[in-house]
């Protein structure tokens, strides 16, 4: 079902105003920004969604699983308020998401959450 007013995307910025998804994203080829971009808008305009395109990794921490040509691509995210906001992206190389993206993405969580939560 689709949304008449997609949710808002936003991408998270560090103190010093990186973005670091929209920066790994500069890195992939363009066909591979266009499929994880059109998964992305998938999620905008169809939120709350499931598998297989999302999946609950806890804590309110979702991926977006995106199947590129030879590999598989993760952008993980969370939900607050009214915007899905992207904390981290990277190219799966186990079957399990590693640890360490998983932490980081919670950390870049609370940090905007602390920042959403003073506006």
């Amino acid at each position: 079902m689709e949304r008449e007013q997609p949710i808002q995307v936003v991408f998270f910025k560090t103190e010093v105003g990186n973005e670091p998804v929209r920066e790994w994203l500069k890195d992939l080829s363009k066909e591979e920004r266009k499929i994880i971009g059109d998964d992305i808008k998938t999620v905008q305009y169809t939120w709350p969604v499931g598998k297989p395109l999302v999946d609950n990794l806890g804590q309110q921490i979702w991926e977006v699983r995106s199947s590129l040509r030879n590999r598989q691509a993760r952008t993980l995210f969370t939900v607050c308020g009214q915007e899905i906001v992207l904390l981290h992206g990277f190219i799966k190389k186990v079957q399990k998401t590693p640890s360490e993206d998983l932490k980081l993405a919670k950390k870049r969580r609370s940090v905007y959450v602390r920042s959403y939560e003073k506006e």
